[in-house]
């Protein structure tokens, strides 16, 4: 991981006094309202107040060397991408219980697809909250051998 730090310039003076700000509480809250349809491994709403919120870009199924993993397979493909969101996510002190939405983007989208996809994300995803997703069916991504892409965004206390 690269980590970059800039020092501040010796002619920028301190910045003035503020008053400390006493840590605030996170509170995540995952809502299903009776109003909307039932879910299946995902959630209507989720509602955070205070915390840090991580965002992790779209991952592929390339490994750490920028190698496709599982040229023409949608399930070797959607573990890998979710192993690097792990992988993203232990960067930063987080795990996917932190994990507050998910989008993903599938080429060629069909029902058969859905199943393969939930059966691996289910072993990624904390079962008994389940972040708010997306799921989108898209003609192309970047790379012609890429299936899926996967985005996520968690929350850490501060």
């Amino acid at each position: 991981m690269d980590v970059h730090f800039f020092p501040r310039p010796l002619y920028n003076p301190a910045p003035p006094f503020r008053n400390r700000c006493e840590a605030t509480e996170m509170k995540v809250e995952f809502l299903n309202p009776p109003a909307l349809c039932p879910t299946f491994g995902w959630t209507h709403v989720a509602s955070v107040t205070g915390g840090k919120t991580i965002y992790i870009s779209g991952q592929v199924a390339v490994d750490e060397r920028g190698q496709l993993v599982g040229k023409g397979d949608l399930k070797v493909q959607t573990e890998q991408a979710f192993r690097n969101i792990e992988l993203a996510l232990a960067a930063v002190g987080a795990s996917f219980r932190d994990v507050v939405k998910t989008s993903l983007f599938v080429v060629g989208l069909r029902a058969e697809h859905v199943p393969i996809i939930r059966e691996v994300r289910s072993r990624y995803v904390w079962a008994e909250h389940p972040p708010v997703s997306t799921l989108v069916g898209v003609q192309s991504l970047v790379d012609a051998d890429w299936l899926i892409e996967i985005e996520a965004m968690a929350v850490l206390p501060e």
